[in-house]
């Protein structure tokens, strides 16, 4: 689309707004003509975006001027220093300032004056900073990211005390035009890393990104058919800080609670805040015990299975595992029917009014599982097992994770029971080579297990004490290595 500049007639001016903005037609569009030293000033804005009382504290002192300036010659200067604001500037192109008035920006047409005036007066609905459902802590503070870009980019600067924490932001889609910030500490993140991130936003060819930070991970990412998640969402202004200080990328987007920290391995899906709000040996036992959950989630039932298709694999003093009398319906159904039932109760949950879930969950329980179990249809044993999987997937903090291993405890179920061991040894096997050939911008999924790293892979085993801790992860190559000489520099 090619540029079309402001005009010095603002009768011209005003035509193309009103064509484009939709005055007179759009309710929420406002636009406001006042006769200053006898010429005529334009103000343009959108009502829901904008504070009502910063708008009317310009229009008063622009009312000002006819009582106090008595330089005609003057207009543009005069309203130039009249509007008293921390964030002012000129702009020549109308697809510039659409873009800002769209944006929640005041714009100020002077007739006369081949430019316009931008002012910050944005007021953006949405609720106020509270902890994340998904990332909560039992020690930690108790703010989180809104929807809101500029509140967001003000949690994190309340950490990142740094003068070189640089906050870069475009728009993104034709008619979206989202904003989409790219942040990263200069001296630390690698500047490959960073200039790949900033290329392949500035590549996005779309009309629209209403799913926000989703569309756009699926742009910058290709992820294609793999289901695991090849970036991690936070938000929580504490753990982007952290990444922020180990040289990765974050990526916020405006309308998301949600920032996209890159590059990330499988090991980063699988910690979380609380490990770092312990004692180091309590965030170590937390993190096992979650990791242990984890496998469960993933191993458990197709393993159960194998058992119960194959007992003379059993040890004798494991002879009680599986059922003591056949059921009605094939083992192997029961558990897919099963796994597949919580996944129903699961999507359930999501779309039932908080008031209303806690019965959902009590009629799951009892008179579900209760009634299936008296008519034949489940083994009570099955119920157990398909619950402490579910329980396990429920401890995984990223959630795409857990419904990544959801889908490849169905699979590793099917081929177990298709291929007995052999099923089980070759889906186990599948599943580390494809998470061994999945990379996130060039970052190897698995690292530091492949490629084998020892002083990574200890980091993940153990929480290590914040004062011992003084190397970056080396698998986003950061320009200064070295924590306690950045802090002392």
């Amino acid at each position: 689309m090619t540029q079309q500049s402001i005009h010095k007639s603002i009768k011209r001016n005003r035509r193309i707004f009103e064509e484009r903005l939709g005055i007179g037609v759009s309710f929420d569009i406002g636009y406001r003509t006042l006769h200053l030293l006898d010429t005529d000033v334009d103000f343009y804005y959108v009502n829901g975006l904008v504070d009502t009382q910063f708008v009317m504290e310009i229009l008063e002192n622009m009312v000002r001027i006819n009582d106090v300036e008595p330089d005609k010659d003057k207009i543009e200067a005069i309203v130039k220093n009249r509007l008293v604001n921390h964030q002012f500037e000129e702009i020549g192109e109308f697809e510039q300032a659409m873009t800002e008035i769209m944006s929640g920006l005041l714009v100020i047409n002077v007739d006369g004056y081949d430019k316009v005036f931008v002012v910050d007066v944005r007021n953006y609905p949405g609720r106020g900073p509270e902890e994340p459902d998904t990332e909560r802590v039992v020690r930690g503070s108790r703010d989180g990211f809104t929807e809101n870009i500029i509140e967001n980019a003000g949690l994190t600067r309340r950490r990142v005390r740094d003068e070189n924490l640089r906050l870069e932001i475009q728009q993104v889609g034709k008619r979206s035009r989202m904003d989409v910030s790219l942040m990263y500490i200069e001296d630390i993140a690698n500047p490959e890393l960073v200039n790949t991130v900033r290329r392949e936003i500035e590549k996005i060819d779309v009309d629209g990104m209403s799913m926000s930070d989703k569309t756009l991970e699926e742009y910058l990412l290709q992820q294609g058919q793999t289901p695991f998640p090849l970036v991690r969402y936070t938000e929580r202004p504490d753990v982007a800080s952290a990444h922020l200080f180990e040289g990765h990328v974050l990526v916020m987007v405006d309308t998301s609670p949600s920032i996209m920290i890159t590059p990330t391995t499988l090991f980063h899906h699988v910690q979380h805040a609380e490990e770092y709000r312990q004692v180091p040996m309590v965030g170590t036992f937390v993190r096992w015990i979650r990791f242990l959950g984890i496998f469960a989630s993933l191993f458990l039932l197709p393993l159960w299975l194998l058992f119960v298709l194959e007992p003379h694999r059993l040890p004798e003093h494991l002879g009680y595992i599986g059922p003591s009398e056949e059921g009605n319906v094939p083992i192997v159904i029961q558990a897919l029917l099963a796994d597949l039932g919580l996944e129903f109760l699961r999507i359930a949950a999501i779309h039932t009014p908080t008031a209303v879930s806690t019965a959902l969950g009590l009629i799951a329980a009892v008179l579900i599982g209760e009634i299936a179990i008296n008519v034949g249809l489940f083994t009570p044993e099955i119920i157990l097992y398909v619950a402490v999987a579910a329980i396990g997937s429920y401890a995984t903090p990223s959630y795409e994770l857990s419904v990544a291993n959801k889908i490849a405890r169905i699979l590793l179920v099917i081929l177990t029971a298709m291929f007995g061991v052999i099923g089980l040894v070759l889906g186990g096997t599948l599943y580390v080579l494809i998470l061994a050939r999945t990379y996130s911008l060039n970052t190897p999924y698995l690292w530091p297990f492949i490629p084998f790293n020892a002083s990574g892979m200890y980091h993940i085993l153990f929480r290590v004490s914040v004062p011992l801790e003084q190397q970056r992860p080396s698998i986003v190559h950061p320009q200064d290595d070295n924590r306690r000489q950045s802090s002392e520099t």
